[in-house]
């Protein structure tokens, strides 16, 4: 069995650092960069819009909140906001900026703040063309994704069909090996990983809870998950945020030193633990790209499963709540999380080494235990519990939507009694191959969306200045809300 593992390890590693080599980091940060260029910065042009029209129209439109009648497969736009970041915000937010801290240094937050800020626009760019070539299933579900926009956006060029269809179905692969990597085994395996530290519960009764639980939601379809991540997302989400603010405040004195080492480290003014500056810089822009990608997943076109679910008609308005996406789970979250460790004395700013022998989580619990005491760690080991199982629950949805993609509708019921059933063993097994296995998935899984994104940047772009005239400029032409001519009517009937 040990021998089997390893070679597991092994090809794993093989693999991962061909997957996120150079290339890799040069198209998923390019591809954001190309998708900020040509929608003209709208993540900061359009600041006040898009934040008006997505967490500020929560409290001053009820069509946001409202929940879509018994027969509407549809879910409302909070729902899939809410259930979108139950896959983002998890063990990245915690786990991913302690890994990426310990071993790219304090300049690998910077670098998660970049994938960030371009990231918007990718997640963006997946969003809006979720909603523009998403269509319904013999059930009556909305079905969107990279896998349609593959194969009905890239596969309508001339010369392409062929290939859409091919990275279509290479995207539902990956999609699929990834909800059983970066979905299901790294999270659960940090739940009872943390619940055996804290509480000394066994790991495999921790599975077994974890698979009861699971399957209670998770067999009820998409809007018994959207039931209950809509009221667990800003329940975690608001306690985590209010202990890291504590945590800011008690250290607020240290923020100068905290933010020069972040930009310190990110440009090569100081090495990775005092190592060679080159080699310092190349493992802060890896580990904070690498970590900020399994945080947000902004170029996986993972979330836009969920949001193309949402009853949403104008695809720039879905867009929207992915840049917030991406806004909240990195820029405010993980920033949160970086705040406390590296002023927690637990690294030498000076040379970005960790002091501490913990690593993951433990890292983040003795960093809130130096304000907290004792209670740090429990109330860690508990956000790890909330954050990671509500990205099962996530998750478990985009693989369904996989699934659905390769092998029908009527067939999905299989998904999920696996990935349930691989619940438990994610709880039992090695930790690092988990991580290793996500990273792999992660990087296999972006290719072919990038590649998608990236064909069809044109139409995006097109798409958004339609919008942005309609909306901003008050100019009277006709939506772009589809690609299916009778959906496209059916929605400019109804109104936005």
């Amino acid at each position: 069995m040990n021998s089997f593992v390893d070679f597991i390890t092994n090809v794993n590693g093989a693999v991962n650092n061909f997957v996120w080599g150079i290339p890799m980091l040069v198209l998923l940060v390019g591809t954001g960069i190309l998708m900020t260029i040509l929608t003209k910065f709208f993540q900061l042009s359009h600041f006040g819009h898009w934040w008006k029209n997505t967490i500020g129209s929560i409290f001053r439109d009820k069509h946001i909140t409202k929940h879509t009648d018994k027969d509407d497969k549809a879910i409302s736009q909070f729902q899939s906001l809410c259930t979108a970041l139950a896959a983002t915000i998890g063990t990245g937010n915690i786990v991913g900026v302690s890994s990426a801290l310990i071993s790219g240094g304090p300049g690998a937050i910077f670098w998660m703040w970049i994938v960030a800020f371009f990231g918007m626009m990718t997640n963006y760019s997946e969003n809006v063309l979720g909603i523009y070539y998403r269509r319904k299933n013999s059930k009556g579900e909305w079905c969107g994704g990279a896998m349609y926009y593959l194969k009905d956006g890239l596969g309508s060029y001339k010369g392409c069909r062929q290939i859409g269809a091919i990275l279509a179905v290479l995207f539902s692969a990956f999609c699929l090996l990834a909800s059983f990597g970066i979905g299901n085994m790294s999270q659960v395996n940090s739940i009872a990983a943390n619940m055996d530290a804290a509480f000394s519960i066994p790991t495999f009764v921790t599975g077994i809870a974890l698979m009861v639980l699971a399957a209670l939601v998770i067999v009820g379809g998409l809007k018994r998950i959207a039931s209950v991540t809509e009221k667990l997302v800003p329940f975690m989400a608001i306690i985590y945020i209010l202990g890291a603010i504590i945590i800011f405040f008690a250290n607020i004195g240290q923020i100068g030193e905290v933010f020069a080492a972040i930009f310190k480290g990110a440009f090569g003014l100081r090495a990775v633990g005092g190592g060679i500056v080159g080699a310092g810089v190349k493992m802060a822009v890896t580990w904070g790209m690498k970590r900020g990608v399994f945080s947000n997943e902004a170029g996986l076109g993972s979330s836009v499963m969920v949001h193309s679910n949402s009853n949403v008609k104008e695809p720039v308005r879905q867009g929207m709540w992915g840049i917030f996406e991406v806004f909240a789970d990195t820029i405010i979250v993980c920033t949160l999380t970086a705040f406390a460790v590296l002023s927690s004395g637990l690294v030498d700013l000076e040379t970005g080494a960790v002091l501490s022998e913990s690593s993951g989580s433990a890292l983040v619990g003795e960093a809130f235990a130096t304000v907290f005491g004792s209670f740090g760690p429990m109330f860690i080991a508990l956000a790890i519990l909330l954050f990671a199982f509500s990205t099962v629950l996530g998750w478990s949805h985009y693989g369904t939507k996989a699934w659905e993609y390769l092998f029908g509708t009527t067939s999905t019921i299989v998904y999920k009694i696996v990935f349930i059933v691989i619940i438990f063993i994610g709880a039992t097994m090695n930790l690092s191959l988990a991580w290793d296995l996500s990273d792999t998935f992660n990087g296999l899984m972006a290719m072919p969306n990038l590649i998608g994104v990236l064909c069809l940047s044109p139409l995006v772009m097109k798409i958004t200045k339609n919008y942005v005239d309609r909306n901003i400029k008050n100019k009277d032409i006709e939506p772009m809300l589809s690609v299916f001519p009778d959906i496209n009517k059916d929605h400019a009937n109804q109104g936005k």
